[in-house]
């Protein structure tokens, strides 16, 4: 066998969601021989095109943040450039208090730099609160802090309630005050280290962000979906000779005796000069065992939320909704939803499809929320329009329904979370020619994984430095001030 560091040996990539299939891309751009081994019968992962009444719809992750390159750069890389779409308007709420109230700017991830920025969102109590940050003592955050626990310290438990909660669980379906700060929302995590008011340091960031001012959506869609995007990845790697295989999971990976690795996938037995694990933690952990077990250990430990997409379609001329893209929740004011979507308003390109077609969707589930995601798919399109009854008056019957269930679908990052990777890391350092990659080390957004995907491919070449850049560094799956 070839010397997989020369970049002209065979790989084989575990996985073909967004992260493996772009370590397959960027592998056969360094010249690699590919092979991708998928479980499931289809690619993508958590991004998945489909259609409610005839149109195009995401059934999964519908955007991208732009702010990063590296998913829109792939996107533009595999022939979607003329499809990829800003959001139609990014004019959110938030539903509390019993009533849609606009989606504060001068935020980041709900902590505002001044009192003033949540007024009209906060209880006058609330805004009062944040006004007592300035002459407060130090915070110590330590090597890592939830961000509910730091931010309600400073700030008070509404900010956290009303809107810095329904901001992140948008993201990770997660528990605010669990969720690690170091690693979901880096930016903050450096401002409570360098600066004892914590609005001080919000409005440093702010202004450091006004000065390097980026033009440009913060957000991107694509024509047909975002799930569009593994497709077309998938279509140029085989068209360069990669090979993907699905329906086939890979029950063993052990090192080979004369160097490189051996693959069991069923009765199927490939060797490789290179593997790449870019699963899910549970099958990574299965994989890593005998080869890596305390890298195993480390996967093993960490949980997972599940979550159900509820999409609904109405006839336009039935449906009148307020202004915006849609809206969220926080979980303290009670209701079962947590976010609703606009989606023939966020998304230009669904609404030209069928004009007089209205689409929404809904999301149930967070962290530790079991009863709600045992109801049927029934229960959850009822108790969506109850809520969607009461946030905006809809009353009428949808056309159509579907409801997508992802079980396990969004790894959490706890307290601590930055010193788990680095460790899963540096056990898989210790095996040349094996690298990990995927939403449960470098941020859950897709532009993480795609940067986390890359930096694998780095390190199977030898080259350790973007690892260490994503492990010191995660790649935030939000920006700050957008109320998505």
């Amino acid at each position: 066998m070839s010397g997989s560091r020369t970049g002209t040996g065979e790989v084989v990539v575990v996985g073909a969601g967004i992260a493996g299939l772009a370590a397959a891309h960027r592998l056969l751009d360094r010249g690699a021989r590919v092979t991708v081994l998928e479980a499931s019968e289809r690619v993508g992962g958590k991004l998945l095109p489909g259609e409610i009444a005839g149109v195009r719809v995401d059934l999964g992750a519908e955007s991208m943040l732009a702010r990063r390159p590296e998913a829109v750069d792939l996107a533009r890389e595999v022939g979607l450039a003329d499809r990829l779409r800003p959001p139609a308007t990014a004019t959110a709420s938030i539903w509390t208090r019993g009533a849609l109230r606009p989606m504060p700017k001068g935020h980041v991830m709900g902590v505002p730099g001044s009192a003033a920025a949540l007024a009209g969102v906060l209880s006058d109590e609330g805004l009062a609160r944040i006004g007592r940050d300035a002459d407060l003592p130090r915070t110590e955050v330590g090597d890592d802090v939830a961000v509910g626990e730091y931010v309600a310290a400073r700030l008070g438990r509404e900010v956290v309630d009303c809107l810095v909660e329904p901001l992140l669980g948008g993201v990770y379906a997660g528990d605010a005050y669990r969720i690690s700060m170091r690693s979901a929302v880096p930016q903050l995590y450096e401002a409570a280290r360098t600066h004892t008011s914590l609005t001080e340091g919000v409005r440093e960031i702010q202004a450091k962000a006004a000065a390097g001012r980026r033009t440009g959506p913060v957000f991107m869609g694509i024509t047909g979906g975002v799930g569009s995007l593994p497709l077309a990845v998938a279509e140029s790697v085989r068209a360069r000779g990669g090979e993907i295989l699905t329906g086939t999971r890979v029950t063993e990976l052990r090192r080979a005796p004369d160097a490189g690795w051996r693959v069991v996938a069923g009765d199927r037995e490939l060797r490789a000069d290179a593997v790449i694990v870019a699963v899910p933690a549970p099958a990574a952990a299965a994989l890593l065992r005998a080869e890596a077990p305390a890298a195993a250990a480390e996967l093993t430990a960490v949980e997972y939320a599940s979550m159900a997409l509820i999409t609904l379609a109405y006839r336009r001329a039935e449906a009148d909704l307020p202004e915006g893209s849609g809206f969220l929740v926080p979980p303290v004011d009670g209701r079962t939803i947590k976010a609703s979507t606009f989606a023939s308003r966020k998304w230009g390109w669904i609404a030209d499809e069928d004009p007089g077609l209205l689409v929404l969707r809904t999301s149930v589930g967070r962290y530790g929320e079991t009863e709600i995601l045992g109801r049927d798919d029934a229960g959850l399109v009822d108790v969506s329009r109850h809520d969607l009854r009461e946030a905006t008056g809809l009353t009428a019957a949808p056309v159509a329904t579907r409801v997508t269930r992802w079980t396990d679908g969004l790894p959490q990052y706890p307290v601590g979370h930055h010193a788990r990777v680095a460790r899963i890391r540096a056990r898989v350092a210790q095996l040349p020619g094996l690298a990990v990659c995927g939403a449960v080390y470098d941020g859950v957004g897709i532009p993480a994984c795609v940067a986390s995907a890359y930096a694998a491919v780095d390190q199977i070449h030898g080259d350790l430095r973007a690892v260490r850049e994503l492990t010191a560094h995660p790649v935030q799956s939000l920006h700050g001030g957008a109320g998505e």
